[in-house]
């Protein structure tokens, strides 16, 4: 085994303990307040059902040299991606209007 493969699944291994650990203290910091995790469900469930929404909307076309090697792209697979880009359009929209309309806002008072 090469250095690089011991740093990279160290960094693998990193990771995996980040991203558990920022996922599992804030609920167990929000077990002292549930309507925090109230509101962090709510937030959750709108993700989904705007996912959800791009989803059904998405096309399931898919270009015949995007089916063979390498990328064997399936219809349904298509369909997931175009959700999830719909959905990351859909958010990148909604935090650009939030900056400008906070801006404005503070222009404004």
């Amino acid at each position: 085994m090469d250095t690089y493969d011991i740093l990279l699944y160290g960094s693998y291994l990193l990771i995996a303990i980040g991203a558990f650990v920022s996922i599992v203290m804030p609920l167990i910091k929000s077990l002292d307040n549930p309507k925090s995790l109230l509101k962090t469900v709510v937030g959750i469930v709108g993700i989904l059902v705007l996912f959800f929404i791009a989803y059904s909307v998405s096309s399931s076309e898919v270009l015949p040299k995007f089916e063979a090697e390498p990328f064997n792209l399936t219809p349904a697979g298509s369909q997931l991606v175009g959700g999830m880009l719909i959905t990351t359009y859909i958010l990148a929209i909604m935090a650009l209007a939030g900056i400008v309309v906070t801006e404005l806002n503070k222009a404004i008072k």
